[in-house]
């Protein structure tokens, strides 16, 4: 990967830096155990779990980054392909054997080597602040991932689990539409399903629903879901249950996930997965969903973005919600600090095609 000299293993998460790394295991039955462990969970299904020895209360550390092109981003899926793959979709939903599908692409750009992330993590804290933002790098298994994330997959404090699934996006609360909603109401009803797979009886519960909530750049519509763990229900069957998050995969789960597999030419890795921390000792925890994340791979830096498919769903404004996710966050890891790009930019491009 060409990692910079003397870059050490850490996880900073919630405003807390760990280092002094322990174990890496990829059994979730660990996070029973004890110890504070930095979590990733691709989409596929791949579990890196890192315990740390030293946690304690700082800043990102100093660290540089060297800016990646805007124009030198390419996409897994171009505007004729995406607008196939939705209206793919919206076949599968006249035939009955789906109502809602995430579809997603993934853009690459080549990397100078040796970069560090959490240069591009300190920059995302100034351009893009964000409730989940988070780093975890780990050299000896090639990882190294940033998130500026909004969205809560799995919050836990003890038996209590809260989960914040967001669908809806426009630039302003007045872009939001009743397709929005209905797609949030839809993905609220998915994840109490999943959490009732391992909840107590009646515990699960929705306190909030379709809240709009404002994030650089644009506004969410936001759920809370809400359950308390039945007796015997660890993180292994936590997982198990709730992974991958509703809101990135669509309803029902198991069909849409056919969809993704069949639709989507690049496997999503961190993006869409889960990214947090879990404090085994003090029984909480925070995973939140891999979206607004950046991970490097075979010496390109990559990103997801991707958008919620109905029947209503008109095909150019389902490109043009996963062009917005992702304009602020590529004109930060172009070097800007507030996200702007200088000119309006694309990633309509091919992944491996030039110019």
């Amino acid at each position: 990967m060409g990692w910079p000299d003397a870059a050490e293993p850490l996880a900073w998460f919630g405003g807390r830096l760990a280092t002094g790394l322990e174990q890496v295991a990829h059994d979730p039955a660990v996070l029973d155990g004890g110890g504070w462990w930095a979590v990733l969970a691709g989409f596929e299904g791949d579990l890196v779990l890192a315990r740390f020895g030293d946690v304690r209360p700082a800043q990102l550390p100093e660290a540089s980054w060297p800016g990646v092109p805007i124009d030198s981003w390419r996409s897994s899926m171009d505007h004729h392909g995406y607008l196939s793959a939705v209206a793919r979709v919206r076949k599968e939903i006249a035939a009955g054997e789906v109502y809602q599908v995430n579809v997603c692409r993934v853009l690459s750009a080549p990397l100078p080597q040796p970069v560090d992330v959490v240069g591009l993590a300190r920059l995302l804290q100034r351009g893009n602040p964000a409730p989940y933002a988070g780093v975890l790098r780990l050299p000896s298994h090639d990882i190294a991932v940033a998130t500026a994330s909004p969205e809560l997959f799995l919050h836990r404090d003890g038996d209590l689990v809260e989960s914040g699934p967001i669908k809806g996006t426009g630039r302003t609360a007045a872009d939001l539409t009743p397709k929005d909603r209905a797609e949030n109401v839809m993905i609220v009803d998915l994840v109490r399903n999943d959490l009732g797979v391992v909840a107590r009886t009646g515990t699960v519960e929705v306190p909030a629903l379709c809240t709009v909530e404002e994030h650089p750049g644009l506004v969410h519509l936001v759920s809370t879901v809400r359950a308390r763990l039945r007796p015997g229900a660890g993180w292994r069957e936590l997982l198990t249950a709730a992974f991958p998050p509703g809101s990135v995969t669509g309803a029902p789960k198991s069909s849409a996930l056919r969809l993704i597999r069949e639709l989507e030419p690049t496997p999503r890795g961190p993006y869409c997965g889960a990214v947090g921390w879990v404090d085994a000792d003090a029984g909480t925890a925070a995973l939140a969903v891999g979206i607004r994340t950046f991970w490097v791979a075979q010496g390109t830096l990559r990103f997801g973005t991707g958008a919620g498919i109905t029947w209503g769903s008109d095909p150019q404004r389902e490109w043009d919600e996963t062009e917005l996710k992702a304009a602020r966050l590529l004109g930060v890891a172009a070097g800007s600090s507030d996200g702007q790009q200088s000119d309006a930019q694309s990633t309509d491009g091919q992944e491996g095609q030039g110019e």
